[in-house]
């Protein structure tokens, strides 16, 4: 199905110069609308020019809008973005084929009984802040699953994050599709064995640290870091949905798939 895309606003990052010459290279070739720093919520589309943390960035800025966004890689991975063309680029864009992603909100408790919320597209982290071993209780759906896990740390995954963070700390790559989400140990010392586990996208994850005060533990959605918390709640936000666009010959499933086969 071809889109027609006619209000097209570009946004980059200006600190890299690379992102920023391919903005005035796109901008001069094409009647764009320069939407950085604008809140164009009536755009009918946006080109994201930059890496994944920039992706990241205006995903979180539109996060209400539903406004779809087709990124091209100006950084250094590009796992959420396009390769950089700039021709037949309005043909390209229209013909996109559109991936919905839908985020975990982590509801965090911190240990001044302050309550805090945070949308993360990759994944949600807790890692310990000092050189003390962290002590997480791990509870699902109000089912306790493991009393103490001592780690550096612990992360909950969604399938397009899961080739981040989580396949660093050797968690599962995930399709697209299949509906679950990874929680991953980060240097897990007890239990040993432990390597975490799927679960299902409608399960909602406990995660609450036992000695807050004396191994304080900081939570992180995406780049959104909240210190010395007690407890987080993680689940999946089905009303809140992302559109990302690519090039129907370089899709993210494909690029799931591919990554499972890399030396």
């Amino acid at each position: 199905m071809t889109n027609t895309f006619k209000k097209i606003g570009v946004i980059t990052d200006f600190h890299s110069e690379t992102a920023k010459s391919a903005y005035h290279e796109v901008m001069s070739k094409y009647n764009f609308i320069d939407a950085n720093g604008l809140d164009l919520d009536d755009l009918d589309v946006i080109i994201a020019l930059g890496g994944d943390g920039l992706m990241l960035k205006v995903l979180h800025r539109y996060t209400h809008s539903n406004i779809p966004i087709y990124g091209m890689n100006r950084g250094s991975v590009g796992f959420l973005l396009n390769e950089y063309n700039p021709d037949n680029l309005l043909e390209r864009i229209n013909n996109a084929s559109t991936v919905k992603l839908f985020p975990l909100e982590m509801k965090v408790e911190t240990i001044d009984a302050e309550i805090k919320t945070e949308l993360a597209v990759n994944e949600v982290s807790l890692l310990r802040q000092t050189n003390q071993a962290a002590r997480i209780k791990i509870i699902i759906d109000g089912k306790e699953r493991i009393d103490s896990l001592v780690c550096d740390g612990v992360l909950v995954a969604t399938p397009a994050g899961s080739t981040a963070y989580n396949l660093a700390a050797n968690g599962p790559i995930i399709p697209l599709g299949a509906k679950v989400l990874a929680i991953t140990p980060i240097s897990p010392f007890r239990p040993r064995r432990w390597r975490g586990a799927l679960l299902s996208h409608k399960n909602v994850i406990k995660l609450i640290v036992t000695d807050p005060q004396k191994r304080p533990v900081s939570a992180v959605a995406d780049f959104h870091e909240i210190r010395d918390v007690r407890s987080v709640e993680i689940y999946e936000r089905d009303d809140v949905c992302w559109n990302l666009l690519f090039d129907v010959d370089s899709t993210i499933e494909e690029r799931i798939i591919k990554e499972q086969f890399m030396p």
